[in-house]
């Protein structure tokens, strides 16, 4: 099996809600599921950036929004076999039961002693025993899992590294295999658009979130704006992180981790493709460069940033497969890279919430920008800013802004998201 077939079936996953306050869910649920028994606690330590991703973001089929929500429905479900989907079908009892913890007040939760940006651990305990699962760097690795004090399952921690870090990638490579892999081998692809497209229809026909897909559209049907690929491609995917960061049930294909960064990178180029009439073959390898492309520049930002993947890692993946479908070449994604990166860098994430869809707009409206300036030959040169004469190097630079360069910027967003 090719190595980006690989990272693709690791990277690009379905998930039911966002994944931060699901992941909560889903170690808790595994807690859950060690003990029997009346529940009279949950305890979870989390780490800063899973605060500040769940405490907005609306829970599927519950109204509600929050971790506290998320993780007494994972106590209550039970079905961790479901990972990043363990919400899918849920009962109208399991969420009166969770509402029913909820009131007794059982969960508590305290900022994690942990060095990494994505930990969960959750302490379950019941009248029969406890139970106890920890998770780290990605949002369903669990690296150990107790019962009654006893370890059930262990990873040592040279496994635990993340998936994509010993993938060599490069854009040359990504573009290469995006062009020549067979159709067969990566026609999976096409499931994610489906799926994403099906949740940016919802958001577009639904009143979610501050509805800003649905707006835009609005004012392309009224002739406030033009009626055009590039505004059809902005409300289409804000429409999906609408519905999506508000609490839709239907389910969202994700990439690197995130819902949005799959929707920035799948809905743009669906939108785009059927406007186009493409083929299923060509939007297939439209797909595989822009999942890709965004899981490369993503990779080195880290799991969780406090820099907008979605608008960043998404938007540039995004415009390499519009100019692909544009009929351009690699040499002109190389320069959208570039723009977008110049352009975007610096947009912060402050946490998953409805205000994701104004990011996704910006984000798809930068891309935009970015694939019209490419065709045209046109891209930001190396003696400006980040942007460096090869663009692995500039990817690197952002990489490097993210994980160095503001080492106290997510902190400090938490505190004011704590204390305003």
């Amino acid at each position: 099996m090719h190595k980006f077939i690989e990272v693709l079936n690791k990277e690009v996953v379905p998930a039911q809600g966002c994944t931060e306050p699901i992941a909560v869910a889903y170690a808790v649920s595994i807690a859950s599921e060690q003990v029997e028994g009346e529940i009279e606690s949950v305890q979870l330590y989390l780490s800063g950036n899973i605060v500040k991703n769940a405490l907005g973001v609306g829970i599927p089929g519950t109204g509600m929004t929050g971790i506290d929500i998320a993780a007494l429905l994972g106590a209550v479900i039970k079905r961790s076999d479901k990972k990043l989907e363990i919400l899918c079908d849920m009962t109208p009892e399991q969420l009166e039961k969770a509402n029913a913890l909820l009131e007794k007040k059982v969960l508590r939760m305290a900022l994690a002693d942990s060095p990494e940006k994505l930990y969960v651990q959750a302490v379950v305990k019941t009248n029969q025993g406890t139970g106890r699962c920890i998770l780290q760097k990605e949002h369903t690795n669990v690296i150990l899992i107790e019962k009654n004090g006893e370890v059930v399952f262990e990873k040592k921690e040279e496994a635990t590294a993340q998936s994509n870090d010993h993938v060599s990638m490069s854009v040359d490579e990504i573009y290469d295999f995006a062009m020549n892999a067979p159709f067969d081998d990566i026609s999976f692809i096409l499931e994610g658009a489906k799926m994403n497209k099906a949740v940016s229809n919802e958001g577009l026909r639904g009143d979610y979130g501050l509805r800003v897909g649905k707006a835009l559209k609005g004012q392309l049907e009224n002739g406030f704006l033009e009626s055009n690929y590039a505004n059809e491609i902005v409300a289409a995917a804000a429409a999906a992180s609408d519905a999506r960061m508000d609490g839709c049930a239907m389910p969202i294909m994700t990439t690197a981790g995130s819902g949005n960064q799959g929707i920035s990178c799948t809905v743009a180029v669906a939108t785009l493709a059927e406007k186009m009439n493409k083929s299923q073959e060509e939007l297939a390898r439209a797909l595989v460069l822009s999942n890709l492309i965004t899981i490369h520049v993503k990779s080195g930002m880290g799991r969780l940033s406090p820099l907008c993947g979605s608008a960043l890692a998404g938007g540039c993946g995004s415009s390499c497969a519009m100019i692909y479908l544009m009929g351009g070449t690699l040499e002109q994604m190389k320069l959208a890279i570039n723009t977008m990166l110049a352009n975007q860098t610096g947009m912060i994430c402050d946490g998953a919430k409805t205000t994701c869809a104004l990011k996704i707009a910006s984000g798809m409206q930068a891309a935009v920008l970015a694939t019209t300036l490419a065709l045209n030959g046109i891209a930001p040169c190396c003696k400006e800013g980040i942007v460096c004469k090869d663009v692995e190097d500039t990817i690197k630079g952002l990489g490097k802004i993210a994980t160095t360069g503001i080492p106290n910027l997510d902190p400090t967003i938490l505190d004011v998201m704590l204390h305003k």
